[in-house]
């Protein structure tokens, strides 16, 4: 190819105007239009040209395949009785993860609720430690006593997955005050969903975020169904990102992992200067609530078809790959074959796994040494000893 400058417009379900330098370098940047434009509140929002790689972008089409593969996964594994408990799954949601973490570093701190599966992925978590936690595996990566609801990563700064809804947001604030105490330039990344965005601590917490100055971006994963709540029945404004008031906020293309990662790159520098902001992000869920919601009786298989054909974030960045002529149709497919060899290696190394030692019960709950010991039922028969 000539090594010149070309403007591309190209059809595909998002409109993309791509400025691009052809040249062979995987790292040559290319920049691109999102595919909306963002809507703000109280701040100009950033700009939709968009600097990424060839490279980038077919990191983004692996990463967010290993996340779909894994999660389908985790529905079998559930319906097949080795997963227990509370289960939801991230499928369609993965542009939030994924760019997300193209914008920021380990060092920035993310917590999430209890769809946390992906985003643990996404901070160089292994879909082989998800599926040992959530078999309650030893070699799982809250060592088999957190499950789906609990994953965390602390040398990645992934202070986790919370099972009470919107819970961790007093949590979110406080590490982004640790932050700004130590003033290394990092700041929290708190994701909540639309369905706890009516919650009263959220709003306090956020209150005192913005007293301080905190260095805090207030997510909200808005996939429109708090369970089987849609947001328009559940809050009387469903503008999450005008929700906050006196608090800055833009609306994001949740499905556009560029939008995303350009939203996520914007609020990183805005919270270090100014204090917290919101971003909403529209996106949408394919599963139920969790594996307990078939997901179709508040909703339309059509309406999730019709998202899956027009808005589905795996399949725009295939179409941008393709158009583009970053990679053919059967590189694809052979990355997506790679991907389901690993995951389904990855769930037979989890198998083997040994359960945690009946001792591990005990850990983690009581300060140590602080010399208490369980008794059986009789109280006659020391079971443990409490480290």
């Amino acid at each position: 190819m000539a090594a010149a400058s070309a403007l591309i417009k190209f059809k595909f379900p998002f409109r993309f105007l791509l400025l691009r330098r052809f040249s062979e370098s995987p790292a040559e940047p290319l920049t691109m239009e999102t595919s909306l434009p963002f809507s703000a509140h109280k701040c100009d929002p950033p700009p939709r040209s968009v600097t990424t790689s060839p490279s980038e972008l077919l990191s983004f089409f692996r990463n967010m395949t290993v996340m779909r593969r894994m999660e389908l996964a985790a529905d079998s594994l559930y319906k097949a009785k080795l997963v227990r408990g509370f289960c939801h799954l991230y499928d369609g949601q993965e542009a939030v993860a994924v760019g997300m973490e193209a914008a920021i570093t380990r060092r920035d701190a993310i917590i999430t609720a209890y769809r946390d599966h992906c985003i643990y992925v996404a901070r160089g978590g292994s879909p082989f430690e998800v599926f040992a936690e959530l078999m309650g595996r030893r070699a799982g990566c809250s060592k088999g006593k957190g499950g789906s609801m609990h994953l965390y990563k602390k040398d990645a700064s992934f202070y986790g997955g919370h099972g009470i809804v919107g819970a961790h947001a007093p949590l979110g604030c406080g590490i982004a005050l640790g932050q700004k105490y130590s003033k290394e330039g990092t700041v929290t990344f708190m994701i909540y969903g639309d369905g706890a965005a009516n919650q009263g601590q959220l709003y306090e917490s956020l209150n005192m975020a913005a007293l301080w100055d905190l260095p805090v971006v207030l997510v909200c994963e808005n996939n429109h169904y708090g369970m089987g709540t849609a947001e328009w029945r559940a809050s009387k404004n469903p503008a999450y990102y005008k929700r906050a008031d006196y608090v800055p906020g833009l609306k994001v293309d949740g499905m556009d992992v560029l939008a995303v990662k350009q939203a996520c790159k914007f609020a990183k520098e805005h919270v270090l200067q100014n204090g917290p902001i919101v971003l909403e992000m529209d996106t949408y869920r394919y599963h139920g609530h969790s594996m307990s919601d078939p997901g179709s009786t508040y909703r339309t298989r059509d309406e999730i078809t019709g998202v899956r054909q027009d808005r589905d974030p795996i399949e725009r960045v295939r179409k941008l790959i393709l158009s583009l002529e970053l990679a053919s149709p059967s590189e694809l497919k052979d990355i997506e074959k790679e991907v389901r060899k690993e995951t389904d290696e990855a769930i037979a190394k989890a198998k083997e796994s040994p359960m945690p030692d009946p001792s591990e019960l005990f850990t983690n709950v009581y300060v140590q040494s602080y010399g208490a010991e369980a008794f059986g039922p009789d109280r006659k028969e020391v079971k443990a000893d409490l480290p």
